[in-house]
């Protein structure tokens, strides 16, 4: 399993957000990995299997989706070797993430 995964909830729909491109790139922007959501809204295979500690970024092309942002890019950091889950909730004109699990 890799290190990171992530999903994509429409928060207006209430439902998973399917297709939705993904990146994930390193500190210095070099891309690690990219995936597309699955019918599950999710990305189970994004990045690595381990990765070292650092700062990391998760970029969602959300244009396709009925919303005010093209994309979302969400920072987070990798301090040591456990599942990091990073999802976003998704809506018209607002979004939300949090380190799940």
């Amino acid at each position: 399993m890799s290190q990171v995964t992530t999903h994509v909830l429409d928060a207006a729909a209430g439902k998973p957000a399917a297709g939705v491109p993904v990146s994930l790139h390193n500190e210095t922007g070099e891309i690690l990995a990219v995936g597309v959501t699955n019918s599950d809204g999710r990305v189970p295979d994004l990045g690595p299997d381990a990765l070292p500690a650092g700062i990391y970024t998760i970029v969602f092309d959300t244009a396709a989706l009925s919303t005010f942002y093209p994309n979302v890019t969400i920072t987070f950091t990798v301090s040591d070797g456990s599942h990091y889950h990073v999802p976003l909730l998704l809506s018209p004109y607002a979004y939300s993430t949090y380190r799940g699990s």
